[in-house]
C-alpha cells in the first residue's frame, strides 16, 4: 500500500507571530519555521505503518511519499519527513501561499500521478486554520473520507477510523483508496535521529512547478488586512459576590 502525507511548512508552534506593519498578512522574515504539527503526525502515522509499529502489521504500507507546496525553502520540511522516515519526497514550488481549493487542486494531480491507497494528512494547518483541504480533496478524488482521526487501522482493504466528536468518539469504517486527516491524539511523533538525518540527505526529493500540473490556482478570496487581537483588559478583585453580582450588571452581562 502507498501512503502519499501532504505536509505544510508553517511558522513554529512555539513563536509568537507579528503581523506586517502594513497589515498585509503575517510577517515571516527571520521568522523560524518548522514542519505543521498535524502534518508531524501524519507522517509518523504512515511511517509505522510501514514499521509494523503498535496497532499496525507489518508492512501494512509499502512506501511513503510526502508532498509539499511552497516556497523552495519547504525542502527542509520534506527532509524533516524523510529522516522521520518517508521514503521520497515532491516539492510543488510556489512563492504564493494558495487557498485550499488550489492546493487541494494540485494534490489531486499529485495523487492521479502517484495512485496512492490512502491519503493521510493534518487535519488543518496552525496558519490558516482552514481545516477545508482534506475536505475539498476528497470530494475532488470523489473518495471515502474520514475526519479529525485519533486512531488508524487498514485491513481488509479498509480503513478503520476512530474520531473524536461532541459526544465521545465516533467509528468509521471507508473503503481504500481514501482520504484521512488526523488529530493531535492519534499519535506522538518522534524525534529524527542523527544517523537517520544523514540518509535523509541521500533521498529523493523531485522538484516540480505550480504550471506542470496545468491547474487552475489563480485566488478567489482577497485579505483585506490582517490584525492582531485586541488585548484582553486586566481583571477587577471583588469582595463578595453581591459584588460580582453589582459589577456585572454595571457591566450589562447580567
Amino acid at each position: 500500500m502507498k501512503v502519499l502525507v501532504p505536509v505544510k511548512r508553517v511558522i513554529d508552534s512555539n513563536v509568537k507571530a507579528r503581523v506586517k506593519a502594513d497589515q498585509s498578512g503575517v510577517d515571516l522574515a527571520n521568522v523560524k519555521m518548522s514542519m505543521n504539527p498535524f502534518c508531524e503526525i501524519a507522517v509518523e502515522e504512515a511511517v509505522r505503518m510501514k514499521e509494523g509499529k503498535e496497532h499496525h502489521a507489518a508492512g501494512t504500507a509499502s512506501e511513503v511519499v510526502v508532498v509539499s507546496i511552497g516556497p523552495a525553502q519547504a525542502q527542509e520540511t520534506i527532509r524533516n519527513a524523510l529522516a522521520i522516515g518517508a521514503d521520497r519526497g515532491i516539492l510543488i514550488q510556489s512563492d504564493t501561499d494558495l487557498e485550499p481549493l488550489a492546493v487541494a487542486k494540485l494534490l489531486k494531480a499529485v495523487v492521479d500521478e502517484e495512485k496512492p491507497d490512502l491519503v493521510l494528512l493534518g487535519k488543518q494547518a496552525i496558519d490558516g486554520d482552514n481545516n477545508a483541504v482534506g475536505q475539498m480533496l476528497a470530494a475532488l478524488l470523489d473518495w471515502p473520507q474520514a475526519t479529525f482521526a485519533s486512531k488508524v487501522e487498514i485491513g481488509g482493504g479498509k480503513a478503520t477510523v476512530t474520531r473524536e466528536v461532541d459526544g465521545g468518539l465516533q467509528t468509521l469504517a471507508v473503503d481504500l483508496p481514501a482520504v484521512v486527516t488526523v488529530d493531535l491524539r492519534l499519535n506522538t511523533p518522534r524525534y529524527a535521529s542523527l544517523p537517520n538525518i544523514m540518509k535523509a540527505k541521500k533521498k529523493e526529493i523531485a522538484t516540480k512547478a505550480v504550471a506542470d500540473y496545468g491547474v487552475d490556482v489563480a485566488p478567489r478570496l482577497k485579505v483585506q488586512k490582517v490584525t492582531e487581537p485586541p488585548k484582553r483588559s486586566a481583571g477587577v478583585k471583588v469582595a463578595d459576590a453581591a459584588e460580582l453580582v453589582s459589577k456585572l450588571k454595571a457591566a450589562g452581562a447580567l
